[in-house]
């Protein structure tokens, strides 16, 4: 059972989501009013619910948050993975596909590295971002980032003179040092 209590004017509601018939009452007077009455935001301030009360429908769902319905997720990489195009999802489902999606990155990575003789995954390492949506207040995953290490052995003595080369051009070019 959820309480809200509005202290402006001393107003109790509760919505009971155990019965079948979702209802609220005021403190003094039964006010029935079906949970699906309410569906948008213009109906809920027309109700003259408070909006802490309209936010709590929004991150329940029962009004649809208009800042999550046009949330658009799109890959920034130059790798062959989903959502190239950008692509709604809904907060409820953003975790397992950006998940999926990181997911993908790790196999191009270890694919990759099979096309390589000498070539091996050092690490793989995935960062889930989550937000919080202003309007509604839900958290959901906003993001994700991939990094990904590979080693290549290098049997070519020129290639590894050519890196021994560029050691001694750049080694120790970019100091930090405080005095």
């Amino acid at each position: 059972m959820i309480g809200n209590i509005n202290a402006n004017t001393k107003n109790i509601y509760y919505l009971n989501q155990h019965n079948k018939s979702d209802t609220c009452s005021e403190e003094g007077n039964d006010i029935k009013m079906s949970k699906s009455a309410i569906k948008t935001e213009k109906e809920a301030k027309d109700a003259d619910l408070s909006d802490s009360q309209i936010r709590g429908l929004k991150r329940s769902g029962q009004i649809e948050c208009e800042t999550c319905k046009n949330r658009k997720y799109q890959d920034g990489s130059d790798e062959n993975v989903s959502f190239k195009a950008a692509a709604h999802i809904s907060p409820n489902a953003s975790a397992s596909a950006v998940r999926a999606h990181e997911q993908e990155h790790v196999a191009n990575a270890y694919e990759k590295a099979k096309q390589h003789e000498n070539a091996k995954v050092i690490s793989a390492n995935v960062k889930i971002i989550t937000s919080v949506c202003p309007e509604c207040g839900r958290t959901y995953v906003s993001g994700g980032e991939t990094t990904t290490q590979i080693k290549y052995n290098e049997d070519n003595p020129y290639s590894k003179a050519a890196k021994t080369q560029d050691y001694i051009n750049y080694g120790g070019s970019v100091v930090d040092m405080a005095v």
